[in-house]
Protein backbone atom coordinates (compact mmCIF):
# COMPACT_ATOMS: atom_id res chain seq x y z
CA UNK A 1 0.00 0.00 0.00
CA UNK A 2 1.09 3.78 -0.82
CA UNK A 3 2.16 5.82 1.59
CA UNK A 4 -0.73 8.35 2.40
CA UNK A 5 1.38 11.26 1.50
CA UNK A 6 2.14 10.05 -1.47
CA UNK A 7 -1.57 9.39 -2.17
CA UNK A 8 -3.02 12.54 -4.08
CA UNK A 9 -0.43 12.36 -6.46
CA UNK A 10 -1.77 8.82 -7.60
CA UNK A 11 -5.38 10.35 -7.32
CA UNK A 12 -4.26 12.83 -10.02
CA UNK A 13 -3.56 10.94 -12.07
CA UNK A 14 -6.11 8.76 -11.83
CA UNK A 15 -8.41 11.24 -12.41
CA UNK A 16 -6.32 12.79 -15.41
CA UNK A 17 -6.75 9.66 -17.11
CA UNK A 18 -10.57 9.17 -15.82
CA UNK A 19 -11.17 12.64 -17.66
CA UNK A 20 -8.93 11.72 -21.08
CA UNK A 21 -11.57 8.49 -21.31
CA UNK A 22 -14.62 10.13 -20.65
CA UNK A 23 -13.88 13.10 -23.40
CA UNK A 24 -12.84 10.08 -25.84
CA UNK A 25 -16.69 8.60 -24.93
CA UNK A 26 -18.53 11.89 -25.27
CA UNK A 27 -17.05 12.52 -28.31
CA UNK A 28 -18.54 9.30 -29.61
CA UNK A 29 -22.25 10.21 -28.95
CA UNK A 30 -24.68 9.39 -29.66
CA UNK A 31 -22.73 5.67 -29.88
CA UNK A 32 -24.65 2.77 -28.01
CA UNK A 33 -23.25 2.70 -24.27
CA UNK A 34 -21.19 6.17 -24.74
CA UNK A 35 -23.07 8.23 -22.42
CA UNK A 36 -23.80 5.57 -19.79
CA UNK A 37 -19.78 5.26 -19.89
CA UNK A 38 -18.99 9.14 -19.22
CA UNK A 39 -21.02 8.99 -16.42
CA UNK A 40 -19.14 6.15 -14.94
CA UNK A 41 -15.92 7.57 -15.66
CA UNK A 42 -17.13 10.84 -13.81
CA UNK A 43 -18.55 9.05 -11.34
CA UNK A 44 -14.68 7.83 -10.70
CA UNK A 45 -13.25 10.63 -11.00
CA UNK A 46 -15.94 12.52 -8.60
CA UNK A 47 -14.82 10.09 -5.88
CA UNK A 48 -10.93 10.25 -6.46
CA UNK A 49 -11.32 14.22 -6.30
CA UNK A 50 -13.36 14.09 -3.40
CA UNK A 51 -11.00 11.52 -1.68
CA UNK A 52 -8.33 13.92 -1.76
CA UNK A 53 -10.20 16.43 -0.26
CA UNK A 54 -10.79 14.60 2.53
CA UNK A 55 -6.99 13.39 3.13
CA UNK A 56 -6.58 17.18 3.25
CA UNK A 57 -8.82 17.77 5.37
CA UNK A 58 -7.85 18.00 9.11
CA UNK A 59 -10.85 18.13 11.01
CA UNK A 60 -13.30 15.44 11.61
CA UNK A 61 -16.07 17.55 10.62
CA UNK A 62 -14.53 18.71 7.09
CA UNK A 63 -13.44 14.98 6.39
CA UNK A 64 -17.33 13.79 7.37
CA UNK A 65 -18.29 16.78 4.32
CA UNK A 66 -15.98 15.52 1.94
CA UNK A 67 -16.29 11.73 2.50
CA UNK A 68 -20.44 12.26 2.40
CA UNK A 69 -20.39 14.15 -0.64
CA UNK A 70 -17.93 11.36 -2.33
CA UNK A 71 -21.36 9.21 -2.18
CA UNK A 72 -22.59 11.51 -4.97
CA UNK A 73 -19.34 9.72 -7.58
CA UNK A 74 -19.92 6.27 -5.18
CA UNK A 75 -23.66 5.27 -6.42
CA UNK A 76 -23.24 6.68 -9.93
CA UNK A 77 -20.97 4.25 -10.90
CA UNK A 78 -22.61 0.73 -10.09
CA UNK A 79 -25.92 1.87 -12.23
CA UNK A 80 -24.19 3.47 -15.27
CA UNK A 81 -22.16 0.73 -15.32
CA UNK A 82 -24.91 -1.27 -15.52
CA UNK A 83 -26.99 1.07 -18.01
CA UNK A 84 -23.36 0.78 -20.23
CA UNK A 85 -23.44 -2.78 -20.27
CA UNK A 86 -27.49 -2.71 -21.49
CA UNK A 87 -26.62 -0.37 -24.55
CA UNK A 88 -23.49 -1.91 -25.48
CA UNK A 89 -24.48 -5.00 -25.97
CA UNK A 90 -27.84 -4.47 -27.41
CA UNK A 91 -30.59 -4.49 -24.47
CA UNK A 92 -30.89 -0.88 -25.03
CA UNK A 93 -34.72 -1.63 -24.17
CA UNK A 94 -33.99 -1.54 -20.75
CA UNK A 95 -32.51 1.66 -21.04
CA UNK A 96 -35.84 4.32 -20.29
CA UNK A 97 -36.54 6.80 -18.19
CA UNK A 98 -38.69 4.50 -16.02
CA UNK A 99 -36.24 1.84 -15.49
CA UNK A 100 -32.94 4.14 -15.04
CA UNK A 101 -35.42 6.02 -12.48
CA UNK A 102 -35.99 2.45 -10.44
CA UNK A 103 -32.46 1.71 -10.63
CA UNK A 104 -31.74 5.37 -8.87
CA UNK A 105 -33.97 4.60 -6.12
CA UNK A 106 -31.87 3.19 -3.56
CA UNK A 107 -28.47 5.39 -4.96
CA UNK A 108 -30.23 8.06 -4.12
CA UNK A 109 -31.76 7.40 -0.81
CA UNK A 110 -27.92 6.66 0.14
CA UNK A 111 -26.94 9.95 -1.15
CA UNK A 112 -29.96 11.58 1.35
CA UNK A 113 -28.53 9.15 4.00
CA UNK A 114 -24.94 10.06 3.74
CA UNK A 115 -25.91 14.60 3.73
CA UNK A 116 -28.19 13.54 6.68
CA UNK A 117 -26.05 10.96 8.22
CA UNK A 118 -25.20 13.37 11.42
CA UNK A 119 -28.99 12.69 12.36
CA UNK A 120 -29.14 8.62 12.20
CA UNK A 121 -27.33 5.88 12.03
CA UNK A 122 -28.26 4.10 9.20
CA UNK A 123 -25.40 4.82 7.29
CA UNK A 124 -22.93 4.93 9.42
CA UNK A 125 -23.16 3.95 13.05
CA UNK A 126 -19.90 6.15 14.48
CA UNK A 127 -17.11 8.24 12.85
CA UNK A 128 -13.66 8.57 14.65
CA UNK A 129 -10.45 10.28 13.55
CA UNK A 130 -7.67 7.93 13.69
CA UNK A 131 -3.83 9.05 13.77
CA UNK A 132 -0.98 7.06 12.57
CA UNK A 133 2.19 8.49 12.01
CA UNK A 134 1.21 12.20 12.21
CA UNK A 135 -1.85 11.38 9.44
CA UNK A 136 -5.45 11.62 10.44
CA UNK A 137 -7.98 9.29 8.45
CA UNK A 138 -11.66 8.61 9.34
CA UNK A 139 -12.65 5.34 10.36
CA UNK A 140 -16.64 5.04 10.20
CA UNK A 141 -18.46 1.85 11.30
CA UNK A 142 -21.14 0.88 9.12
CA UNK A 143 -24.58 0.89 9.67
CA UNK A 144 -27.69 -1.38 8.27
CA UNK A 145 -27.85 0.68 5.03
CA UNK A 146 -23.85 1.06 4.35
CA UNK A 147 -24.44 -2.87 3.62
CA UNK A 148 -27.52 -2.88 1.62
CA UNK A 149 -25.93 -0.07 -0.93
CA UNK A 150 -22.40 -2.53 -0.91
CA UNK A 151 -24.68 -5.32 -1.74
CA UNK A 152 -26.18 -3.35 -4.73
CA UNK A 153 -23.76 -2.39 -6.30
CA UNK A 154 -21.98 -5.83 -6.11
CA UNK A 155 -24.98 -6.92 -7.35
CA UNK A 156 -25.43 -4.00 -10.88
CA UNK A 157 -21.62 -4.93 -10.61
CA UNK A 158 -22.07 -8.71 -11.27
CA UNK A 159 -25.49 -7.77 -13.60
CA UNK A 160 -23.51 -5.75 -15.43
CA UNK A 161 -20.62 -8.06 -16.21
CA UNK A 162 -22.49 -11.52 -17.58
CA UNK A 163 -23.25 -9.85 -20.86
CA UNK A 164 -19.84 -8.70 -20.98
CA UNK A 165 -18.38 -12.33 -20.43
CA UNK A 166 -20.67 -13.64 -23.66
CA UNK A 167 -17.89 -11.64 -25.64
CA UNK A 168 -14.78 -12.59 -24.46
CA UNK A 169 -15.34 -16.09 -26.97
CA UNK A 170 -16.25 -13.81 -29.75
CA UNK A 171 -15.17 -14.36 -32.86
CA UNK A 172 -14.69 -10.91 -33.62
CA UNK A 173 -10.87 -9.85 -32.07
CA UNK A 174 -12.11 -6.43 -31.30
CA UNK A 175 -15.02 -7.14 -29.76
CA UNK A 176 -12.93 -9.75 -27.59
CA UNK A 177 -10.65 -6.70 -26.54
CA UNK A 178 -13.04 -4.14 -25.91
CA UNK A 179 -15.16 -6.69 -23.70
CA UNK A 180 -11.67 -8.07 -22.11
CA UNK A 181 -10.57 -4.46 -21.25
CA UNK A 182 -14.07 -3.33 -20.03
CA UNK A 183 -13.60 -6.33 -17.34
CA UNK A 184 -10.65 -5.82 -16.36
CA UNK A 185 -11.34 -2.17 -16.24
CA UNK A 186 -14.38 -3.30 -13.81
CA UNK A 187 -12.39 -6.18 -11.93
CA UNK A 188 -9.82 -3.76 -10.78
CA UNK A 189 -11.92 -1.44 -8.38
CA UNK A 190 -14.47 -3.41 -7.19
CA UNK A 191 -11.42 -6.19 -5.65
CA UNK A 192 -9.99 -3.01 -3.57
CA UNK A 193 -13.48 -2.34 -2.52
CA UNK A 194 -13.98 -6.10 -1.41
CA UNK A 195 -10.25 -5.79 0.07
CA UNK A 196 -11.87 -2.59 2.05
CA UNK A 197 -14.85 -4.15 3.06
CA UNK A 198 -14.06 -7.24 4.59
CA UNK A 199 -10.90 -5.11 6.25
CA UNK A 200 -8.06 -6.31 5.20
CA UNK A 201 -6.55 -2.85 3.94
CA UNK A 202 -3.14 -1.70 6.14
CA UNK A 203 -4.44 1.73 6.21
CA UNK A 204 -7.46 2.18 8.80
CA UNK A 205 -10.93 4.01 7.40
CA UNK A 206 -9.43 4.24 3.93
CA UNK A 207 -11.04 2.86 0.78
CA UNK A 208 -8.14 1.92 -1.98
CA UNK A 209 -10.95 1.57 -4.47
CA UNK A 210 -10.13 5.22 -6.00
CA UNK A 211 -6.33 4.58 -6.38
CA UNK A 212 -7.89 1.38 -8.66
CA UNK A 213 -9.37 3.72 -10.58
CA UNK A 214 -5.69 4.19 -12.33
CA UNK A 215 -5.96 0.77 -13.85
CA UNK A 216 -9.53 1.34 -15.05
CA UNK A 217 -8.65 4.06 -16.43
CA UNK A 218 -5.83 2.94 -18.48
CA UNK A 219 -8.08 -0.06 -19.77
CA UNK A 220 -11.21 1.86 -20.92
CA UNK A 221 -8.33 4.02 -22.80
CA UNK A 222 -7.50 1.00 -24.35
CA UNK A 223 -10.72 -0.47 -25.65
CA UNK A 224 -10.98 3.29 -27.00
CA UNK A 225 -8.16 3.57 -28.82
CA UNK A 226 -7.13 0.00 -29.73
CA UNK A 227 -10.28 -2.09 -29.62
CA UNK A 228 -12.16 1.25 -30.95
CA UNK A 229 -14.63 1.00 -28.05
CA UNK A 230 -18.07 2.85 -29.49
CA UNK A 231 -16.08 3.09 -33.04
CA UNK A 232 -17.50 -0.62 -33.59
CA UNK A 233 -19.33 -2.41 -30.83
CA UNK A 234 -21.85 -5.83 -30.65
CA UNK A 235 -25.01 -4.01 -29.72
CA UNK A 236 -26.58 -3.96 -33.64
CA UNK A 237 -25.73 -8.03 -33.50
CA UNK A 238 -28.66 -9.26 -30.71
CA UNK A 239 -31.43 -6.50 -32.76
CA UNK A 240 -30.10 -8.02 -36.11
CA UNK A 241 -30.88 -11.62 -34.89
CA UNK A 242 -34.49 -10.52 -33.83
CA UNK A 243 -34.91 -8.31 -36.87
CA UNK A 244 -33.68 -11.36 -39.03
CA UNK A 245 -36.25 -13.60 -37.36
CA UNK A 246 -39.47 -11.27 -37.89
CA UNK A 247 -38.88 -9.98 -40.94
CA UNK A 248 -37.38 -13.15 -42.89
CA UNK A 249 -39.41 -14.28 -45.89
CA UNK A 250 -39.86 -18.07 -44.47
CA UNK A 251 -42.79 -19.08 -42.21
CA UNK A 252 -41.24 -19.60 -38.65
CA UNK A 253 -42.69 -21.11 -35.42
CA UNK A 254 -40.83 -21.50 -32.10
CA UNK A 255 -42.39 -24.18 -30.18
CA UNK A 256 -40.91 -25.45 -26.35
CA UNK A 257 -40.11 -28.65 -25.68
CA UNK A 258 -44.27 -29.38 -24.74
CA UNK A 259 -45.42 -28.58 -28.27
CA UNK A 260 -46.86 -25.07 -27.57
CA UNK A 261 -46.33 -22.01 -29.87
CA UNK A 262 -44.04 -19.70 -27.79
CA UNK A 263 -42.91 -17.18 -30.99
CA UNK A 264 -43.96 -16.40 -34.43
CA UNK A 265 -42.72 -14.47 -37.06
CA UNK A 266 -44.85 -11.94 -39.43
CA UNK A 267 -44.79 -14.46 -42.55
CA UNK A 268 -46.03 -17.10 -39.93
CA UNK A 269 -48.81 -15.11 -38.55
CA UNK A 270 -49.88 -14.15 -42.54
CA UNK A 271 -49.34 -17.65 -43.51
CA UNK A 272 -51.76 -19.34 -41.11
CA UNK A 273 -54.48 -15.96 -41.27
CA UNK A 274 -54.27 -15.32 -37.24
CA UNK A 275 -52.66 -12.35 -34.67
CA UNK A 276 -49.68 -13.29 -33.08
CA UNK A 277 -51.88 -13.15 -29.64
CA UNK A 278 -54.22 -15.69 -30.78
CA UNK A 279 -51.83 -18.49 -31.43
CA UNK A 280 -48.82 -18.09 -28.76
CA UNK A 281 -49.44 -20.33 -25.51
CA UNK A 282 -51.26 -22.69 -28.25
CA UNK A 283 -50.36 -26.01 -28.90
CA UNK A 284 -48.83 -26.21 -32.25
CA UNK A 285 -50.87 -29.24 -33.66
CA UNK A 286 -53.19 -26.83 -33.53
CA UNK A 287 -52.37 -24.91 -36.54
CA UNK A 288 -50.43 -27.84 -38.02
CA UNK A 289 -52.54 -30.84 -39.18
CA UNK A 290 -49.51 -32.66 -39.74
CA UNK A 291 -47.20 -31.79 -36.20
CA UNK A 292 -47.10 -35.19 -35.11
CA UNK A 293 -45.42 -36.13 -38.13
CA UNK A 294 -42.63 -33.48 -38.23
CA UNK A 295 -39.63 -34.69 -37.53
CA UNK A 296 -37.50 -33.76 -33.71
CA UNK A 297 -34.81 -32.18 -36.07
CA UNK A 298 -34.19 -31.94 -39.46
CA UNK A 299 -36.26 -32.00 -43.25
CA UNK A 300 -39.48 -33.16 -43.17
CA UNK A 301 -39.82 -36.22 -46.16
CA UNK A 302 -43.32 -34.96 -47.68
CA UNK A 303 -45.19 -31.43 -48.51
CA UNK A 304 -47.15 -30.04 -45.15
CA UNK A 305 -50.26 -28.25 -45.19
CA UNK A 306 -51.47 -25.31 -43.00
CA UNK A 307 -54.73 -24.77 -41.50
CA UNK A 308 -55.77 -20.85 -42.13
CA UNK A 309 -53.80 -20.73 -45.49
CA UNK A 310 -56.51 -19.64 -47.27
CA UNK A 311 -54.43 -20.79 -50.64
CA UNK A 312 -54.05 -24.50 -51.58
CA UNK A 313 -50.06 -24.32 -50.38
CA UNK A 314 -47.78 -26.98 -49.96
CA UNK A 315 -44.46 -26.20 -48.21
CA UNK A 316 -40.95 -27.48 -47.36
CA UNK A 317 -40.81 -27.84 -43.71
CA UNK A 318 -37.36 -27.97 -41.83
CA UNK A 319 -37.49 -29.01 -38.14
CA UNK A 320 -34.27 -26.88 -35.91
CA UNK A 321 -33.86 -28.45 -32.58
CA UNK A 322 -33.00 -25.41 -29.84
CA UNK A 323 -30.33 -27.24 -27.11
CA UNK A 324 -29.60 -25.20 -23.47
CA UNK A 325 -25.88 -25.35 -22.96
CA UNK A 326 -25.97 -28.45 -21.66
CA UNK A 327 -27.19 -29.68 -24.98
CA UNK A 328 -30.49 -30.60 -23.59
CA UNK A 329 -33.73 -30.12 -26.37
CA UNK A 330 -35.85 -26.84 -24.73
CA UNK A 331 -37.82 -26.47 -27.52
CA UNK A 332 -37.64 -26.34 -31.67
CA UNK A 333 -37.68 -23.72 -34.83
CA UNK A 334 -39.96 -25.06 -37.51
CA UNK A 335 -39.35 -23.21 -40.74
CA UNK A 336 -41.65 -23.14 -43.69
CA UNK A 337 -40.98 -22.41 -47.11
CA UNK A 338 -43.54 -22.08 -50.21
CA UNK A 339 -43.19 -24.39 -52.53
CA UNK A 340 -46.45 -24.23 -54.35
CA UNK A 341 -45.72 -22.29 -57.16
CA UNK A 342 -42.07 -24.47 -57.35
CA UNK A 343 -44.57 -27.81 -57.41
CA UNK A 344 -46.96 -26.17 -60.47
CA UNK A 345 -44.11 -24.90 -62.42
CA UNK A 346 -42.20 -28.32 -62.16
CA UNK A 347 -45.58 -29.71 -63.79
CA UNK A 348 -45.96 -27.94 -66.40
CA UNK A 349 -42.45 -28.29 -67.28
CA UNK A 350 -42.81 -32.27 -66.99
CA UNK A 351 -45.76 -32.36 -69.35
CA UNK A 352 -44.22 -29.72 -71.48
CA UNK A 353 -41.31 -31.63 -71.99
CA UNK A 354 -42.55 -35.60 -72.63
CA UNK A 355 -44.73 -33.34 -75.11
CA UNK A 356 -42.31 -31.74 -77.21
CA UNK A 357 -39.78 -34.68 -76.89
CA UNK A 358 -42.39 -37.04 -78.26
CA UNK A 359 -44.02 -34.40 -80.47
CA UNK A 360 -40.47 -33.52 -82.27
CA UNK A 361 -39.11 -37.57 -82.69
CA UNK A 362 -42.17 -37.98 -84.26
CA UNK A 363 -42.40 -35.39 -86.28
CA UNK A 364 -38.95 -35.40 -87.44
CA UNK A 365 -38.69 -39.11 -88.05
CA UNK A 366 -42.16 -38.49 -90.22
CA UNK A 367 -40.09 -35.46 -91.79
CA UNK A 368 -37.07 -37.63 -92.71
CA UNK A 369 -39.03 -40.54 -93.88
CA UNK A 370 -40.74 -38.00 -96.34
CA UNK A 371 -37.63 -36.47 -97.47
CA UNK A 372 -36.14 -39.75 -98.18
CA UNK A 373 -38.92 -40.85 -99.92
CA UNK A 374 -38.79 -37.68 -101.84
CA UNK A 375 -35.00 -38.65 -102.78
CA UNK A 376 -35.88 -42.03 -104.03
CA UNK A 377 -38.90 -40.82 -106.25
CA UNK A 378 -37.44 -37.70 -108.23
CA UNK A 379 -34.02 -37.17 -107.10
CA UNK A 380 -34.02 -33.97 -105.49
CA UNK A 381 -31.21 -33.27 -104.10
CA UNK A 382 -32.65 -31.05 -101.69
CA UNK A 383 -34.21 -34.17 -99.72
CA UNK A 384 -30.99 -34.13 -98.16
CA UNK A 385 -31.04 -30.82 -97.04
CA UNK A 386 -34.55 -31.03 -95.52
CA UNK A 387 -33.36 -34.54 -93.87
CA UNK A 388 -30.68 -32.94 -92.01
CA UNK A 389 -32.00 -29.85 -90.78
CA UNK A 390 -34.72 -32.49 -89.61
CA UNK A 391 -31.81 -34.12 -87.68
CA UNK A 392 -30.62 -31.02 -86.28
CA UNK A 393 -34.26 -30.29 -84.65
CA UNK A 394 -34.25 -34.13 -83.50
CA UNK A 395 -30.86 -33.18 -82.06
CA UNK A 396 -31.72 -30.11 -80.31
CA UNK A 397 -34.77 -31.87 -78.84
CA UNK A 398 -32.60 -34.52 -77.08
CA UNK A 399 -30.31 -31.80 -75.85
CA UNK A 400 -33.18 -29.83 -74.48
CA UNK A 401 -33.87 -33.57 -72.52
CA UNK A 402 -30.92 -33.71 -71.28
CA UNK A 403 -30.39 -30.15 -69.99
CA UNK A 404 -33.83 -30.88 -68.25
CA UNK A 405 -32.18 -34.33 -66.73
CA UNK A 406 -28.98 -32.04 -65.86
CA UNK A 407 -31.58 -29.41 -63.95
CA UNK A 408 -33.12 -32.31 -61.93
CA UNK A 409 -30.12 -33.80 -60.93
CA UNK A 410 -29.32 -30.83 -59.43
CA UNK A 411 -31.66 -30.70 -56.76
CA UNK A 412 -30.30 -34.07 -55.18
CA UNK A 413 -27.61 -35.02 -53.71
CA UNK A 414 -24.12 -34.87 -55.13
CA UNK A 415 -23.17 -38.66 -57.09
CA UNK A 416 -19.52 -39.19 -57.28
CA UNK A 417 -18.00 -41.04 -60.11
CA UNK A 418 -14.40 -42.26 -61.30
CA UNK A 419 -12.94 -39.51 -63.82
CA UNK A 420 -11.01 -41.66 -65.31
CA UNK A 421 -14.05 -44.50 -66.05
CA UNK A 422 -15.73 -41.42 -67.66
CA UNK A 423 -13.09 -39.89 -70.22
CA UNK A 424 -12.57 -43.50 -71.16
CA UNK A 425 -15.06 -44.59 -72.50
CA UNK A 426 -16.70 -41.29 -74.42
CA UNK A 427 -12.35 -41.10 -75.46
CA UNK A 428 -13.75 -44.56 -76.93
CA UNK A 429 -16.92 -43.40 -78.25
CA UNK A 430 -16.00 -40.86 -80.14
CA UNK A 431 -12.49 -42.68 -82.10
CA UNK A 432 -15.73 -45.38 -82.80
CA UNK A 433 -17.93 -42.77 -83.92
CA UNK A 434 -15.25 -40.41 -86.13
CA UNK A 435 -12.41 -42.91 -87.36
CA UNK A 436 -10.39 -39.87 -89.06
CA UNK A 437 -9.96 -38.59 -85.79
CA UNK A 438 -6.90 -38.65 -83.79
CA UNK A 439 -8.17 -38.31 -79.56
CA UNK A 440 -5.54 -38.71 -77.54
CA UNK A 441 -5.77 -38.71 -73.67
CA UNK A 442 -3.62 -37.91 -70.75
CA UNK A 443 -3.72 -41.26 -68.05
CA UNK A 444 -6.10 -40.27 -65.43
CA UNK A 445 -5.62 -41.53 -61.55
CA UNK A 446 -7.56 -43.80 -60.60
CA UNK A 447 -9.07 -42.27 -57.13
CA UNK A 448 -9.97 -39.16 -59.07
CA UNK A 449 -13.60 -38.46 -58.55
CA UNK A 450 -16.36 -35.84 -60.11
CA UNK A 451 -19.84 -35.29 -59.95
CA UNK A 452 -22.17 -37.79 -61.98
CA UNK A 453 -23.73 -34.51 -64.10
CA UNK A 454 -20.66 -34.04 -65.74
CA UNK A 455 -21.28 -37.18 -68.56
CA UNK A 456 -22.76 -35.12 -71.24
CA UNK A 457 -20.22 -32.32 -70.48
CA UNK A 458 -17.49 -34.35 -71.99
CA UNK A 459 -19.37 -36.53 -74.64
CA UNK A 460 -20.43 -33.16 -75.78
CA UNK A 461 -17.47 -31.59 -75.63
CA UNK A 462 -15.14 -34.14 -77.24
CA UNK A 463 -18.02 -34.34 -80.23
CA UNK A 464 -17.73 -30.68 -80.88
CA UNK A 465 -13.85 -31.08 -81.21
CA UNK A 466 -14.15 -34.11 -83.50
CA UNK A 467 -17.11 -33.39 -85.39
CA UNK A 468 -16.77 -29.47 -86.40
CA UNK A 469 -13.42 -30.41 -87.70
CA UNK A 470 -13.42 -30.18 -91.41
CA UNK A 471 -9.73 -30.83 -91.56
CA UNK A 472 -8.90 -34.72 -93.22
CA UNK A 473 -6.78 -34.90 -89.76
CA UNK A 474 -8.67 -33.82 -86.88
CA UNK A 475 -7.09 -33.67 -83.46
CA UNK A 476 -8.06 -33.38 -80.21
CA UNK A 477 -6.29 -33.90 -76.98
CA UNK A 478 -7.85 -34.31 -73.77
CA UNK A 479 -5.54 -32.53 -70.80
CA UNK A 480 -5.92 -33.84 -67.05
CA UNK A 481 -4.78 -31.92 -63.70
CA UNK A 482 -5.76 -32.92 -60.50
CA UNK A 483 -5.09 -32.16 -57.15
CA UNK A 484 -6.61 -32.33 -53.89
CA UNK A 485 -9.52 -30.39 -54.35
CA UNK A 486 -10.18 -29.77 -58.01
CA UNK A 487 -10.46 -31.12 -61.10
CA UNK A 488 -9.41 -29.77 -64.49
CA UNK A 489 -9.81 -31.32 -67.61
CA UNK A 490 -9.09 -29.15 -70.85
CA UNK A 491 -9.79 -30.87 -74.53
CA UNK A 492 -7.84 -28.62 -76.97
CA UNK A 493 -8.69 -29.29 -80.94
CA UNK A 494 -7.19 -27.87 -84.16
CA UNK A 495 -10.91 -26.81 -85.50
CA UNK A 496 -12.27 -23.54 -86.70
CA UNK A 497 -12.42 -22.93 -83.01
CA UNK A 498 -14.96 -21.33 -81.10
CA UNK A 499 -16.54 -18.07 -82.59
CA UNK A 500 -15.80 -14.61 -79.90
CA UNK A 501 -19.15 -14.08 -80.69
CA UNK A 502 -20.53 -17.17 -79.34
CA UNK A 503 -18.28 -16.98 -76.18
CA UNK A 504 -19.37 -13.37 -75.21
CA UNK A 505 -23.10 -14.86 -75.41
CA UNK A 506 -21.92 -17.73 -73.15
CA UNK A 507 -20.22 -15.39 -70.79
CA UNK A 508 -23.33 -13.56 -70.53
CA UNK A 509 -25.43 -15.71 -69.32
CA UNK A 510 -28.35 -15.16 -71.52
CA UNK A 511 -29.33 -14.88 -74.63
CA UNK A 512 -32.44 -12.15 -76.19
CA UNK A 513 -33.84 -11.96 -79.37
CA UNK A 514 -31.07 -10.23 -81.67
CA UNK A 515 -28.19 -11.62 -79.29
CA UNK A 516 -28.38 -15.52 -79.30
CA UNK A 517 -26.03 -18.56 -79.80
CA UNK A 518 -26.19 -21.10 -82.27
CA UNK A 519 -27.42 -23.91 -79.98
CA UNK A 520 -27.89 -25.85 -77.03
CA UNK A 521 -24.45 -27.52 -76.91
CA UNK A 522 -22.52 -25.31 -75.16
CA UNK A 523 -25.12 -24.63 -72.75
CA UNK A 524 -25.34 -27.75 -71.80
CA UNK A 525 -21.84 -28.05 -70.76
CA UNK A 526 -21.79 -24.46 -69.22
CA UNK A 527 -25.01 -25.22 -66.85
CA UNK A 528 -24.01 -28.97 -66.12
CA UNK A 529 -20.69 -27.44 -64.83
CA UNK A 530 -21.81 -24.85 -62.65
CA UNK A 531 -24.89 -27.21 -60.94
CA UNK A 532 -21.47 -29.63 -60.16
CA UNK A 533 -20.14 -26.57 -58.52
CA UNK A 534 -17.22 -25.80 -61.55
CA UNK A 535 -16.77 -23.44 -63.94
CA UNK A 536 -15.68 -23.28 -67.78
CA UNK A 537 -13.32 -21.39 -70.03
CA UNK A 538 -13.30 -20.76 -73.36
CA UNK A 539 -9.73 -20.12 -75.09
CA UNK A 540 -8.68 -19.96 -78.84
CA UNK A 541 -5.77 -23.00 -79.45
CA UNK A 542 -2.70 -22.10 -80.69
CA UNK A 543 -2.50 -21.75 -84.26
CA UNK A 544 -5.90 -23.02 -84.66
CA UNK A 545 -8.75 -24.63 -82.98
CA UNK A 546 -10.10 -24.10 -79.22
CA UNK A 547 -9.61 -24.89 -75.35
CA UNK A 548 -12.24 -25.83 -73.07
CA UNK A 549 -11.29 -26.40 -69.53
CA UNK A 550 -14.00 -27.07 -66.86
CA UNK A 551 -12.94 -27.24 -63.56
CA UNK A 552 -15.01 -28.57 -61.01
CA UNK A 553 -14.62 -29.37 -57.10
CA UNK A 554 -12.28 -33.27 -56.35
CA UNK A 555 -15.15 -35.67 -54.85
CA UNK A 556 -14.06 -38.50 -52.59
CA UNK A 557 -15.68 -42.25 -53.57
CA UNK A 558 -17.47 -42.11 -50.36
CA UNK A 559 -20.35 -39.57 -52.12
CA UNK A 560 -20.99 -42.02 -54.90
CA UNK A 561 -21.26 -44.49 -52.22
CA UNK A 562 -23.43 -42.48 -50.31
CA UNK A 563 -25.86 -41.48 -52.93
CA UNK A 564 -25.80 -44.91 -54.45
CA UNK A 565 -27.01 -46.14 -51.17
CA UNK A 566 -30.23 -43.66 -51.01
Amino acid sequence: MLPVTLLPPVLFVTITVGTTAAFLAWRERPEPGSVPLVAMLAGQCWWSAFLIFQLQATTLDSKLLWMNLSWVGVVVIPVAWFLFALEYTGHDQYVRLRYVAVLSVVPLLTVLLAVTSRSHDLLYVESTLVRRNGVATLFRTAGPWFWVITAYTYLLGLLGSIPLLGLVRSDSLPFRGQSIALLVGTLAPWASNALFVAGVVPVTGLDPTPIAFAVSGVAYLGALTRFRLLGTNPSPNRRARRLVFRRMQEAAVVVDSHDYVVDVNESAAATLGVAPREILGRPAARFFPEYEELPEDGAATGYVTLDGDSRDALYDATVTRITDFRGRAIGRVITLHDVSEHIRQQQRLEVLNRVLRHNIRTETNLIAGYADLIAEDGGDPRAATVKRHASNIAEMGEKAREISDIFERGREPTEATPLAGLLREHVAAIREAYPEATVACDSVPEDAYVATVLDPVFSNLLENAAEHNPSDDPHVEVTVEVTDEWVSVAVVDDGPGIDEYERSVLERGTESPLIHGSGLGLWLVTWATGVAGGTVTFEANDPAGSVVTVRVPSLSPADGERSAGG
